[in-house]
Protein backbone atom coordinates (compact mmCIF):
# COMPACT_ATOMS: atom_id res chain seq x y z
CA UNK A 1 0.00 0.00 0.00
CA UNK A 2 0.96 3.75 -0.82
CA UNK A 3 2.84 5.03 2.41
CA UNK A 4 1.40 8.19 2.02
CA UNK A 5 -2.27 6.72 2.82
CA UNK A 6 -0.68 4.36 5.71
CA UNK A 7 0.44 7.70 7.67
CA UNK A 8 -3.43 8.68 7.03
CA UNK A 9 -4.35 5.59 8.80
CA UNK A 10 -1.88 6.29 11.29
CA UNK A 11 -3.72 10.19 11.70
CA UNK A 12 -6.65 8.51 11.75
CA UNK A 13 -6.08 5.89 14.64
CA UNK A 14 -4.38 8.53 16.93
CA UNK A 15 -7.13 10.70 16.30
CA UNK A 16 -9.52 8.13 17.58
CA UNK A 17 -6.82 7.49 21.22
CA UNK A 18 -7.40 11.51 21.25
CA UNK A 19 -10.88 11.84 21.02
CA UNK A 20 -11.39 8.69 23.89
CA UNK A 21 -9.07 11.26 25.85
CA UNK A 22 -11.52 14.07 25.08
CA UNK A 23 -15.16 11.89 25.64
CA UNK A 24 -13.48 11.08 29.43
CA UNK A 25 -14.15 14.37 29.93
CA UNK A 26 -17.08 15.19 28.29
CA UNK A 27 -18.50 12.30 30.57
CA UNK A 28 -17.96 13.75 33.71
CA UNK A 29 -20.42 16.93 31.92
CA UNK A 30 -23.27 14.14 30.58
CA UNK A 31 -23.41 12.61 33.98
CA UNK A 32 -24.69 15.73 35.89
CA UNK A 33 -26.48 17.53 33.31
CA UNK A 34 -28.41 14.27 32.63
CA UNK A 35 -29.32 14.03 36.68
CA UNK A 36 -29.78 17.83 37.55
CA UNK A 37 -29.75 20.06 34.51
CA UNK A 38 -26.72 21.54 35.47
CA UNK A 39 -23.64 22.38 32.70
CA UNK A 40 -20.94 21.97 35.24
CA UNK A 41 -18.02 24.09 34.21
CA UNK A 42 -16.08 23.07 37.23
CA UNK A 43 -15.77 19.60 35.60
CA UNK A 44 -12.10 20.02 33.85
CA UNK A 45 -11.10 21.58 37.03
CA UNK A 46 -12.32 18.56 39.10
CA UNK A 47 -10.17 16.51 36.69
CA UNK A 48 -7.31 18.88 37.76
CA UNK A 49 -8.27 18.66 41.62
CA UNK A 50 -8.11 14.93 41.09
CA UNK A 51 -4.56 14.37 39.84
CA UNK A 52 -3.63 17.16 42.13
CA UNK A 53 -4.74 15.09 45.44
CA UNK A 54 -3.51 11.58 43.47
CA UNK A 55 0.17 13.27 43.12
CA UNK A 56 0.26 14.53 47.06
CA UNK A 57 -0.77 11.37 48.10
CA UNK A 58 1.21 8.79 46.31
CA UNK A 59 4.33 11.52 46.99
CA UNK A 60 3.29 11.81 51.21
CA UNK A 61 2.83 15.72 50.63
CA UNK A 62 2.07 17.54 53.27
CA UNK A 63 -1.36 19.41 52.57
CA UNK A 64 -1.75 23.06 52.78
CA UNK A 65 2.62 23.21 53.26
CA UNK A 66 3.15 26.71 52.17
CA UNK A 67 0.72 28.01 54.35
CA UNK A 68 1.58 26.00 57.42
CA UNK A 69 5.32 27.31 56.80
CA UNK A 70 3.98 30.57 55.86
CA UNK A 71 2.13 30.81 59.27
CA UNK A 72 4.53 28.61 61.62
CA UNK A 73 7.97 29.60 59.87
CA UNK A 74 8.43 25.59 59.52
CA UNK A 75 10.15 23.47 56.34
CA UNK A 76 7.90 20.76 56.68
CA UNK A 77 6.82 19.44 52.95
CA UNK A 78 6.53 15.68 53.04
CA UNK A 79 5.55 13.05 55.18
CA UNK A 80 8.27 10.99 54.31
CA UNK A 81 6.14 7.93 52.71
CA UNK A 82 5.42 6.50 49.66
CA UNK A 83 2.00 5.41 49.05
CA UNK A 84 1.47 2.73 46.41
CA UNK A 85 -0.88 3.75 43.56
CA UNK A 86 -3.74 1.27 43.87
CA UNK A 87 -3.89 2.79 47.64
CA UNK A 88 -3.70 6.60 46.41
CA UNK A 89 -6.45 5.81 43.52
CA UNK A 90 -8.63 5.02 46.66
CA UNK A 91 -8.24 7.30 49.14
CA UNK A 92 -8.29 9.98 46.64
CA UNK A 93 -11.54 8.44 45.33
CA UNK A 94 -12.75 8.87 49.03
CA UNK A 95 -11.74 12.68 48.81
CA UNK A 96 -13.97 13.25 45.94
CA UNK A 97 -17.02 11.59 47.35
CA UNK A 98 -15.80 13.60 50.45
CA UNK A 99 -16.16 17.11 47.98
CA UNK A 100 -19.08 15.85 46.38
CA UNK A 101 -21.18 15.82 49.74
CA UNK A 102 -19.73 19.39 50.36
CA UNK A 103 -20.84 20.59 47.17
CA UNK A 104 -23.87 19.02 47.72
CA UNK A 105 -24.39 20.03 51.18
CA UNK A 106 -22.84 23.72 50.68
CA UNK A 107 -24.01 24.52 47.07
CA UNK A 108 -26.64 22.62 45.57
CA UNK A 109 -28.97 21.66 47.96
CA UNK A 110 -29.59 25.48 48.48
CA UNK A 111 -30.75 25.97 44.72
CA UNK A 112 -33.13 23.52 44.27
CA UNK A 113 -35.53 24.64 41.22
CA UNK A 114 -33.78 27.65 40.61
CA UNK A 115 -32.75 29.27 36.59
CA UNK A 116 -30.20 27.05 35.31
CA UNK A 117 -28.09 30.20 34.46
CA UNK A 118 -28.03 30.65 38.62
CA UNK A 119 -26.58 26.75 38.56
CA UNK A 120 -24.29 27.54 36.22
CA UNK A 121 -22.50 30.73 37.49
CA UNK A 122 -22.51 28.23 40.77
CA UNK A 123 -20.59 25.73 38.75
CA UNK A 124 -17.97 28.61 37.70
CA UNK A 125 -17.43 29.47 41.30
CA UNK A 126 -17.18 25.99 42.11
CA UNK A 127 -14.27 25.71 39.57
CA UNK A 128 -12.82 29.18 40.91
CA UNK A 129 -12.79 27.87 44.44
CA UNK A 130 -11.25 24.02 43.66
CA UNK A 131 -8.58 25.66 41.23
CA UNK A 132 -7.59 28.29 44.55
CA UNK A 133 -8.31 25.65 46.93
CA UNK A 134 -6.24 23.27 45.09
CA UNK A 135 -3.02 25.28 44.67
CA UNK A 136 -3.26 25.98 48.17
CA UNK A 137 -3.50 22.39 49.47
CA UNK A 138 -0.98 21.14 47.06
CA UNK A 139 1.07 23.65 45.24
CA UNK A 140 1.26 25.04 42.25
CA UNK A 141 3.83 23.72 40.47
CA UNK A 142 3.93 20.96 37.56
CA UNK A 143 3.97 17.81 39.28
CA UNK A 144 4.98 14.04 37.26
CA UNK A 145 1.91 11.36 37.71
CA UNK A 146 3.16 7.99 37.46
CA UNK A 147 0.71 5.28 38.48
CA UNK A 148 2.00 2.72 36.45
CA UNK A 149 0.06 2.78 33.15
CA UNK A 150 2.62 1.97 29.82
CA UNK A 151 4.12 5.23 27.57
CA UNK A 152 5.64 5.53 24.48
CA UNK A 153 5.00 3.79 21.26
CA UNK A 154 3.79 0.11 20.99
CA UNK A 155 6.56 -1.71 19.88
CA UNK A 156 4.29 -4.56 18.93
CA UNK A 157 1.75 -2.55 16.81
CA UNK A 158 5.27 -1.32 15.43
CA UNK A 159 6.80 -4.39 14.23
CA UNK A 160 3.15 -6.06 13.20
CA UNK A 161 2.43 -3.40 10.92
CA UNK A 162 5.59 -2.07 8.87
CA UNK A 163 5.19 -4.91 6.99
CA UNK A 164 2.34 -3.26 5.23
CA UNK A 165 4.20 -0.41 2.95
CA UNK A 166 7.91 0.08 1.80
CA UNK A 167 10.87 0.64 3.27
CA UNK A 168 10.53 3.87 4.22
CA UNK A 169 7.11 2.47 6.25
CA UNK A 170 8.23 2.02 9.94
CA UNK A 171 5.02 1.33 11.23
CA UNK A 172 1.76 2.62 13.17
CA UNK A 173 2.92 4.86 15.61
CA UNK A 174 0.37 3.98 18.33
CA UNK A 175 0.98 5.47 22.03
CA UNK A 176 0.52 2.79 24.80
CA UNK A 177 -1.03 5.03 27.07
CA UNK A 178 -3.42 6.35 24.49
CA UNK A 179 -4.38 2.07 24.12
CA UNK A 180 -4.76 1.56 27.74
CA UNK A 181 -7.10 5.15 28.16
CA UNK A 182 -9.22 3.14 25.54
CA UNK A 183 -9.77 -0.14 27.20
CA UNK A 184 -10.69 1.79 30.60
CA UNK A 185 -13.24 4.39 28.86
CA UNK A 186 -14.93 1.69 26.65
CA UNK A 187 -14.98 0.16 30.20
CA UNK A 188 -16.60 3.48 31.95
CA UNK A 189 -18.56 3.60 29.50
CA UNK A 190 -20.11 0.14 29.69
CA UNK A 191 -20.76 0.60 32.86
CA UNK A 192 -22.53 3.73 33.27
CA UNK A 193 -24.91 2.36 30.65
CA UNK A 194 -26.06 -0.73 32.63
CA UNK A 195 -26.14 1.64 35.92
CA UNK A 196 -28.29 4.19 34.37
CA UNK A 197 -30.57 1.59 32.98
CA UNK A 198 -30.56 -1.31 34.89
CA UNK A 199 -30.08 0.18 38.51
CA UNK A 200 -32.90 1.71 41.13
CA UNK A 201 -30.13 4.74 41.51
CA UNK A 202 -29.66 4.81 37.93
CA UNK A 203 -33.80 5.04 37.43
CA UNK A 204 -34.18 7.30 40.09
CA UNK A 205 -31.20 9.49 38.87
CA UNK A 206 -33.12 9.76 35.43
CA UNK A 207 -36.37 10.35 36.91
CA UNK A 208 -34.87 13.17 38.62
CA UNK A 209 -33.43 14.76 35.91
CA UNK A 210 -36.73 14.94 34.35
CA UNK A 211 -38.69 16.70 37.26
CA UNK A 212 -37.02 17.55 40.56
CA UNK A 213 -40.98 18.06 42.31
CA UNK A 214 -41.98 14.74 40.68
CA UNK A 215 -39.52 12.73 41.92
CA UNK A 216 -39.50 14.08 45.43
CA UNK A 217 -43.30 13.54 45.06
CA UNK A 218 -42.61 9.78 45.04
CA UNK A 219 -40.20 9.81 47.48
CA UNK A 220 -36.79 9.97 45.61
CA UNK A 221 -34.15 11.60 48.00
CA UNK A 222 -32.67 15.05 45.86
CA UNK A 223 -29.54 15.01 48.45
CA UNK A 224 -28.58 11.52 48.06
CA UNK A 225 -28.94 11.31 44.68
CA UNK A 226 -27.58 14.51 43.66
CA UNK A 227 -24.40 13.44 46.20
CA UNK A 228 -24.02 10.21 44.23
CA UNK A 229 -24.02 11.71 40.51
CA UNK A 230 -21.31 14.41 41.66
CA UNK A 231 -19.28 11.57 43.17
CA UNK A 232 -19.76 9.41 39.80
CA UNK A 233 -18.34 12.86 38.35
CA UNK A 234 -15.31 13.14 40.43
CA UNK A 235 -14.63 9.77 39.57
CA UNK A 236 -15.14 10.00 36.00
CA UNK A 237 -12.72 13.26 36.69
CA UNK A 238 -10.55 11.14 38.65
CA UNK A 239 -9.85 9.02 35.77
CA UNK A 240 -9.61 11.85 33.15
CA UNK A 241 -6.74 13.33 35.53
CA UNK A 242 -5.05 10.03 35.74
CA UNK A 243 -4.95 9.83 31.86
CA UNK A 244 -4.35 13.62 30.71
CA UNK A 245 -1.59 13.79 33.85
CA UNK A 246 0.14 10.70 33.05
CA UNK A 247 0.10 12.39 29.18
CA UNK A 248 1.10 16.23 29.68
CA UNK A 249 2.37 16.21 33.61
CA UNK A 250 -0.14 17.37 36.07
CA UNK A 251 -0.55 21.23 35.73
CA UNK A 252 -2.93 24.06 36.42
CA UNK A 253 -3.65 24.54 32.48
CA UNK A 254 -4.80 20.78 33.00
CA UNK A 255 -8.16 22.73 33.68
CA UNK A 256 -8.55 23.87 30.46
CA UNK A 257 -9.19 20.19 28.78
CA UNK A 258 -12.88 21.09 29.62
CA UNK A 259 -13.09 24.02 26.56
CA UNK A 260 -12.38 20.89 24.44
CA UNK A 261 -15.10 18.54 26.06
CA UNK A 262 -17.58 21.45 24.81
CA UNK A 263 -17.62 20.72 20.70
CA UNK A 264 -17.58 16.51 22.12
CA UNK A 265 -20.82 18.05 24.18
CA UNK A 266 -22.37 19.58 20.84
CA UNK A 267 -21.66 16.76 18.80
CA UNK A 268 -22.64 13.97 21.10
CA UNK A 269 -25.54 15.92 22.96
CA UNK A 270 -24.96 16.62 26.65
CA UNK A 271 -28.18 13.97 27.90
CA UNK A 272 -25.95 11.31 26.16
CA UNK A 273 -22.92 8.99 27.68
CA UNK A 274 -22.69 7.06 24.42
CA UNK A 275 -22.87 10.27 22.44
CA UNK A 276 -20.10 11.51 24.34
CA UNK A 277 -17.87 8.95 23.35
CA UNK A 278 -19.32 9.23 19.55
CA UNK A 279 -18.54 13.10 20.17
CA UNK A 280 -15.21 12.73 20.93
CA UNK A 281 -14.16 10.27 18.31
CA UNK A 282 -15.38 12.34 15.85
CA UNK A 283 -13.51 15.48 17.29
CA UNK A 284 -10.41 13.49 17.55
CA UNK A 285 -10.27 12.11 14.38
CA UNK A 286 -11.47 15.11 12.60
CA UNK A 287 -9.06 17.62 13.74
CA UNK A 288 -6.27 15.16 13.00
CA UNK A 289 -7.36 14.34 9.48
CA UNK A 290 -8.17 18.02 9.25
CA UNK A 291 -4.71 19.02 10.34
CA UNK A 292 -3.18 15.99 8.07
CA UNK A 293 -4.55 16.88 5.21
CA UNK A 294 -5.77 20.60 5.00
CA UNK A 295 -2.70 21.99 7.82
CA UNK A 296 -0.39 22.35 5.35
CA UNK A 297 -2.21 24.57 2.48
CA UNK A 298 -3.55 26.74 5.66
CA UNK A 299 -0.16 26.79 7.61
CA UNK A 300 -0.35 25.24 10.34
CA UNK A 301 -2.48 25.01 14.01
CA UNK A 302 -5.80 23.71 12.67
CA UNK A 303 -6.44 21.70 15.50
CA UNK A 304 -6.72 24.61 17.98
CA UNK A 305 -10.06 26.01 16.02
CA UNK A 306 -11.25 22.91 13.62
CA UNK A 307 -13.16 21.40 17.07
CA UNK A 308 -15.20 24.48 17.28
CA UNK A 309 -15.95 25.24 13.84
CA UNK A 310 -17.23 21.48 13.76
CA UNK A 311 -19.39 22.61 16.81
CA UNK A 312 -20.43 25.70 15.58
CA UNK A 313 -22.13 23.81 12.26
CA UNK A 314 -23.86 21.47 14.87
CA UNK A 315 -25.24 23.95 16.61
CA UNK A 316 -26.40 25.74 13.19
CA UNK A 317 -28.31 22.71 11.51
CA UNK A 318 -28.56 20.00 14.81
CA UNK A 319 -28.60 21.81 18.35
CA UNK A 320 -29.44 18.90 20.23
CA UNK A 321 -26.05 17.04 18.72
CA UNK A 322 -26.39 13.64 17.32
CA UNK A 323 -27.59 11.62 20.13
CA UNK A 324 -29.23 14.82 22.29
CA UNK A 325 -33.01 14.75 22.94
CA UNK A 326 -35.06 16.76 20.72
CA UNK A 327 -36.91 19.36 23.06
CA UNK A 328 -40.19 20.71 21.46
CA UNK A 329 -42.36 22.90 23.94
CA UNK A 330 -45.98 23.66 22.57
CA UNK A 331 -47.40 26.95 23.95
Amino acid sequence: MPDQFLYGVEVVLNGLMAGVLYALVALGFVLIFKASGIFNYAQGVMALFAALTLVGIMEGQVPFAHLINAIFGTEVHHFGWHVPAVAAIILTILVMVALAWAVQQFVMRHLVNQEPIILFMATIGLAYFLEGFGDLMWGSEIKKLDVGLPQGASLWVEENTAWLGGESFYGFFIDQLDIVATVVAAILVIALVLFSQYTKQGRALRAVADDHQAALSVGISLNVIWVLVWSLAGFVALVAGIMWGAKSGVQFSLSLIALKALPVLMLGGFTSIPGAIVGGLIIGVGEKLFEFLVGPLVGGATENWFAYVLALLFLVFRPQGLFGEKIIERV
